[in-house]
């Protein structure tokens, strides 16, 4: 290089410097390089949601750009409302800041829940590890042995928030099928309500299957908890002799009741970013979550952890919001009536 080409240089870089801009080289390659990104987990510690967050919390940094350090932070508070509208409304709007909820959070904008501050329908849905079945169960020591037995006999159950199945399912289903439930609330996470089962405080949940099976793997087995009936899409072969909730409506408006509040069981543990992301950070966000459920080393700690993958990605899960948002009205406010 003449000495001419090396003055040249060294004036672009002064001119760059003093209008305070670095030299493109001086650009990190990668946008989320020596950032880190905050998982919101919606629920306190010990819960499937908490072991969901946190085991991709733990595998994802290596799928963004820039490899950025990963933490999770616990925000309960009213079912997962208080993080979903965290994440809604104070967040960052640069991928660095996403989180889990609760399945059944996208009803509550819909019913007018208190503290449901968001649109799900605008909310950037990223995917979710595990579409889910809902168990309701009793532990070995209640009166309540069979779903037949729950039409006679008041089963106590435990619920962690407005916003969840946990309350929602049993409260529903006392309304319009007379399901005896009677509903003990103040629980941060299904890690609680376990103990509480345990210690006689309560005497049922209604609640994932993979969690049950996750957090305490020896109760079903064991007949340690009746398992009286299970919700979702469709019935849970795993478990094809426990009756399916839809099978127990006796008409159709108790069907369609039945369905709207269970389609949250499709949703599974879904991880949201907040609304209004610029395409490219959506787009690394989910091209990151989908890549760490490919990864072996997730699978393998999935397994580890008792969970399975079942997993469906943002685009899916947007879909199965919008059809949420398209039930008939009427549907929306019986079941909103139902739920406050």
């Amino acid at each position: 290089m003449t000495g001419t080409a090396v003055r040249l240089a060294a004036l672009g870089v002064a001119a760059f410097a003093a209008f305070g801009v670095a030299p493109a080289l001086a650009q990190p390659a990668e946008p989320f390089a020596g950032k880190t990104v905050s998982v919101i987990v919606g629920f306190g510690p010990g819960g499937g949601y908490d072991m969901w967050g946190r085991l991709i919390a733990r595998h994802i940094g290596r799928h963004l750009p820039g490899k950025p350090s990963v933490i999770a932070q616990n925000m309960p508070g009213a079912g997962s409302y208080v993080a979903a509208s965290h994440i809604y409304n104070a967040a960052p709007k640069d991928g660095t800041v996403f989180g889990i909820i609760a399945r059944d959070a996208a009803l509550g904008p819909l019913s007018g829940a208190p503290g449901a501050r968001f649109d799900a329908t605008k909310l950037s849905w990223l995917g979710t590890p595990a579409t889910e079945t809902n168990i309701c169960m009793a532990f070995h020591t209640a009166q309540v042995k069979t779903v037949k037995d729950l039409y006679e006999k008041q089963l106590i159950v435990g619920d962690t928030g407005p916003g969840t199945g946990t309350r929602q399912f049993p409260q529903v289903l006392s309304a319009i099928l007379g399901m005896k439930f009677k509903i003990v609330s103040g629980f941060k996470s299904s890690a609680d309500v376990f103990l509480a089962m345990e210690r006689g405080e309560v005497d049922g949940f209604c609640e994932s299957f993979d969690s049950v099976k996750s957090r305490r793997p020896d109760w079903i087995p064991t007949k340690k908890v009746a398992l009286l009936f299970q919700g979702g899409a469709e019935p849970n072969a795993q478990i094809k002799d426990v009756p399916f909730l839809r099978d127990l409506a006796r008409n159709d408006e108790q069907r369609q009741i039945i369905d709207f509040l269970y389609l949250g069981q499709g949703i599974g543990r879904p991880f949201v970013a907040p609304p209004d992301l610029p395409p490219e950070r959506l787009k690394m966000l989910r091209d990151a979550f989908s890549a760490t459920l490919r990864d072996p080393d997730f699978a393998a700690d999935v397994k580890k952890s008792g969970f399975e993958l079942d997993p469906a990605d943002g685009d899916h899960l947007a879909a199965l919001i919008k059809k949420i948002y398209a039930t008939p009205r009427p549907v929306i406010d019986k079941v909103s009536a139902l739920i406050k």
